[in-house]
């Protein structure tokens, strides 16, 4: 009994012992265990679906391009400037006379033709010194025929020894005198009558009418500075324009051939054409603060789209390059080596290829060498490319000049 019941109190102590261990051992083995079964469970979930989905996974197409592909054509060698219109010719007109102005002949804005009636002063001031001119001749005339008449009978008296020469020669003397005025009495009226003509005041040259300077019924003089009315002669019109100075040379070798250069004449946007004409000559001097030199084109202007000091865009058509490589302009890239262009390769992979420049034209450049017919270069699309990069023809999104191939 005392041995029994000495051993359950060393039973209790040791269950009451083991209790009293700490448990943090226990409870980090189990996270340690739980966290390790979870992340092998998350690993075989995910790499499951992965080898299920990689036959349905699309393969990469490359970088999505738009191309063209370069041609063989002529291409323009063009002179570019900036000019605008002036008139041919020019005319302020004005009154030779002065008086009252008693009728205006035309509208504000009309096409007149050289001849044509414009306006009219008050005739009758020039009528009146225009009958005074002639009764005055009428009556000089009369006196120089009776001194006429006298010549000859002092000259029959004369030859009989009658008179003496001195009298003769004096009435010889009265006759010219008389003819003297008779001559001045026509110039008189001559004068009125160009007076009278002026009255009546008619278009100088052929062109259109500005805007009235002077209403009917006020007095004009030959010495106003504003004139009744201004007309430009606008068909043909011209155009001034420059280039720089370095251009110069090959405009003045074919206008020495007798060449006739063509001119195109093009809106502020320069996209629109409003005229076509010719060179007619060039400035005798060079600007030396710009270091260009002013050109003057002629334009028939039959349509009437050029006006007077109009801005416009002008291309001078120099020469043309025939059969060569033509690609359109946002194929040509810019960088520290200079300009390139991406060849597309039968791989679908493209090349970055150095190449020369030549003339262009708004959409279009021709490339003097690296670049040859038939061959598809990058036009959309360049920012993610490199040498090398696989690319996948896609249909451009704006107009792009020159032949593209089917994607």
């Amino acid at each position: 009994m005392r041995d029994g019941t000495s051993g359950l109190p060393r039973e209790r102590d040791a269950r009451w012992a083991w209790a009293r261990r700490p448990l943090w051992p226990w409870l980090l083995g189990l996270t340690v265990v739980g966290c390790g079964g979870y992340w092998l469970l998350a690993r075989s979930g995910k790499q499951a679906p992965a080898a299920g989905d990689l036959a349905a996974r699309p393969v990469a197409q490359g970088v999505p391009v738009a191309v063209a592909t370069t041609r063989r054509g002529d291409m323009p060698v063009q002179l570019n400037g900036l000019g605008s219109v002036t008139a041919f010719n020019t005319v302020t007109v004005k009154s030779r006379v002065d008086g009252q102005l008693i009728r205006v002949a035309f509208q504000e804005g009309q096409l007149v033709h050289e001849g044509d009636l414009l306006a009219e002063i008050d005739p009758r001031p020039f009528e009146v010194q225009l009958t005074q001119a002639e009764g005055q001749m009428a009556r000089d005339a009369a006196q120089l025929r009776d001194a006429r008449v006298n010549l000859a009978r002092y000259r029959e008296l004369l030859a009989k020894q009658l008179i003496a020469r001195q009298q003769v020669d004096d009435q010889a003397a009265t006759v010219g005198q008389h003819e003297g005025t008779v001559k001045m009495d026509q110039g008189l009226i001559d004068n009125a009558r160009l007076q009278l003509t002026y009255a009546r005041i008619t278009a100088p040259i052929s062109g259109r009418v500005g805007l009235r300077l002077v209403d009917v019924g006020n007095m004009v003089h030959a010495n106003d500075q504003n004139g009744l009315l201004v007309i430009t002669q606008i068909q043909p019109i011209a155009v001034l324009f420059t280039i720089p100075e370095d251009n110069l040379p090959p405009v003045l070798s074919k206008l020495r051939a007798g060449e006739r250069l063509p001119v195109e004449a093009y809106d502020r946007a320069g996209q629109n054409r409003i005229g076509a004409g010719y060179l007619l000559t060039t400035d005798n001097q060079i600007d030396q603060s710009t270091g260009t030199t002013r050109l003057k084109a002629v334009f028939d202007n039959q349509d009437g789209a050029l006006f007077p000091n109009q801005f416009v865009n002008v291309r001078l058509l120099l020469d043309v390059r025939k059969g060569t490589a033509i690609v359109p302009v946002p194929a040509i890239q810019r960088g520290p080596q200079g300009t390139f262009v991406y060849v597309v390769k039968a791989d679908k992979t493209v090349e970055v290829r150095p190449v020369t420049l030549g003339p262009a034209t708004g959409t279009d450049v021709s490339i003097e060498s690296g670049l040859s017919p038939e061959e598809i270069v990058v036009v959309e699309g360049m920012d993610k490319l490199r040498a090398g990069s696989t690319v996948q023809v896609r249909k451009p999104e704006g107009d792009t000049a020159g032949q593209r191939p089917s994607a």
